[in-house]
């Protein structure tokens, strides 16, 4: 039986993963960004956010000794590098991105929703705030993702029938 505060650490190590995950695929989709000017400008905005939201994660991990899953890390690098790549072949690979995007957002949402419950009961209180601060981002971006994913369709949708046009990214 796993104490809450193993239950804990080992739920900021699949966050830290996470984090990587959202890392990797977030450049791959600014990177790629090519025709949606204001997407690729929210994307590179949240890849800011969450490289801090990865060093804040770090000094929690620190702060409690914790150390760092390089299995979980090195799978959630694998497993945005698969989904940026199936991305890709899509024909209309910005909607893909942008519904990519909202749910994973929902992934977070989620999990530091359940992290900050899980450092109440571990006693780790000087974590809540930075976990709730970081959920307000990940809401505000799950927000703007799914306010936007709309006009993101529209504009593939109307590029996708205009002679020439690329509209895939």
């Amino acid at each position: 039986m796993m104490t809450f505060a193993e239950n804990y650490h080992d739920w900021l190590r699949d966050a830290h993963a996470m984090e990587k995950q959202a890392e990797k695929m977030l450049t791959a989709m600014a990177e790629r960004i090519e025709h949606y000017p204001q997407f690729q400008q929210r994307i590179t905005q949240h890849l800011t956010e969450t490289q801090h939201q990865l060093s804040l994660l770090e000094e929690i991990l620190d702060r409690n000794n914790v150390s760092r899953s390089l299995i979980k890390d090195t799978f959630s690098k694998l497993e945005a590098l698969g989904m940026s790549l199936g991305s890709k072949l899509a024909s209309d690979e910005i909607v893909k991105l942008a519904i990519s995007s909202y749910v994973f957002e929902q992934l977070e949402i989620a999990s530091y929703t359940a992290l900050i419950s899980a450092a109440k009961l571990a006693g780790d209180n000087a974590a809540i705030p930075v976990f709730e601060s970081i959920l307000k981002q990940e809401v505000a971006m799950a927000e703007w993702a799914l306010l936007h994913l709309p006009d993101v369709s529209e504009q593939f949708l109307q590029r996708a029938a205009a002679p020439g046009a690329e509209a895939k990214k």
